[in-house]
């Protein structure tokens, strides 16, 4: 995927105490701040990225003094609908936000949902991260390699574990695989599960055979010698937990991809909502924490001011429609 890079300057928080209140009762005000507790809304059940990214952002946003309080609140199911429909509840509210990810482009591109990213203000994207393939320890799948051969001898041998909806980037990615195997991806054995969290314990109770996940679900256990590594979707191997983590692309096979996660807001936010969480979030990424939230997460930091973040989903859902299509998971 194309990654775009925004460099964004670092603006006051708070312009006036007096104005405060009244512009977060006008629309069109030339100054907004919230007025009463901001809700991070997140679209899986605790345990994954999703969550865990919006725990992360709440910790960091806290610190700005034009926020009155934030908390997280998860709304699972659906693959992401449950949380994005109750986001639709919400028009010009910029006191509630989401955490949202490819699947809101290809559950609509499926048909899962009728729910598009042009239903909602896109407000940033803050980091990318690759994808792990991971198996028990005793595994009879040793590497990427073994992995790639069991499905080009029998595509139905082998069990995906994944969250959180059909279609999404861990379904592609799998999809990608099976056709370098030269196998079916429409014949792929997978079992969907609401957070990163509960399909690495499927994983971990032999109830699946190959977990598909964010690297932060699957480096705790990797480290503690419970899960073993087949290939990181990663074009270079990568620091940290993963530093002993193969990539696919050293095993010859060609798998590099990644998704990306950020926030959004209900539809219909002025210009002056959307302008205080594009500082708001500017300021996050530039905080050292986030930094070192970055390096435990296994994330590589990819911020995208809200104007940025809507030309990238304009490219993603072309490119997302076309992988879909070819991988026969979608027709055109």
């Amino acid at each position: 995927m194309r990654v775009v890079k925004a460099v964004c300057g670092l603006i006051a928080w708070c312009l006036g105490s007096a104005i405060g209140t009244a512009a977060a009762q006008t629309p069109g005000a030339g100054e907004w701040k919230p007025g009463k507790n901001v809700d991070i809304v997140v679209q899986s059940a605790a345990g994954g990225s999703s969550d865990r990214s919006a725990r992360v952002a709440q910790r960091l946003l806290q610190a700005n003094p034009a926020i009155p309080s934030i908390t997280v609140t998860n709304r699972g199911g659906g693959g992401g609908t449950v949380a994005w429909t109750f986001m639709t509840q919400h028009p010009g509210d910029a006191h509630y936000l989401a955490t949202f990810s490819s699947t809101l482009l290809t559950n609509h591109i499926l048909g899962v949902s009728p729910l598009k990213y042009q239903d909602f203000t896109p407000l940033s994207i803050l980091l990318r991260e690759y994808i792990v393939f991971a198996v028990k320890p005793d595994s009879a799948i040793a590497s990427g390699r073994d992995l790639v051969e069991r499905l080009k001898k029998d595509v139905t041998s082998v069990s995906f574990a994944f969250a959180t909806a059909r279609g999404n980037h861990n379904h592609v990615m799998i999809g990608m695989l099976i056709r370098a195997a030269g196998a079916d991806p429409k014949k792929a054995k997978v079992v969907i599960y609401n957070s990163g969290g509960e399909a690495t314990t499927a994983m971990l109770g032999g109830h699946i055979d190959v977990l598909v996940a964010a690297p932060a679900n699957v480096i705790p256990h990797i480290q503690g010698g419970k899960a073993r590594a087949l290939g990181v979707t990663a074009p270079q191997r990568q620091a940290g937990g993963l530093a002993g983590a193969p990539t696919f692309k050293e095993q010859g096979i060609d798998a590099v991809f990644f998704s990306w996660r950020g926030f959004m807001g209900p539809k219909g936010l002025t210009p002056a909502q959307v302008a205080f969480w594009d500082q708001a979030f500017a300021r996050l990424v530039q905080a050292d924490e986030w930094k070192k939230d970055l390096e435990k997460n296994a994330w590589a930091e990819d911020f995208m001011a809200s104007a940025e973040t809507r030309k990238h989903l304009d490219g993603e859902n072309e490119l997302l429609a076309r992988m879909l299509a070819d991988l026969g998971v979608v027709t055109r």
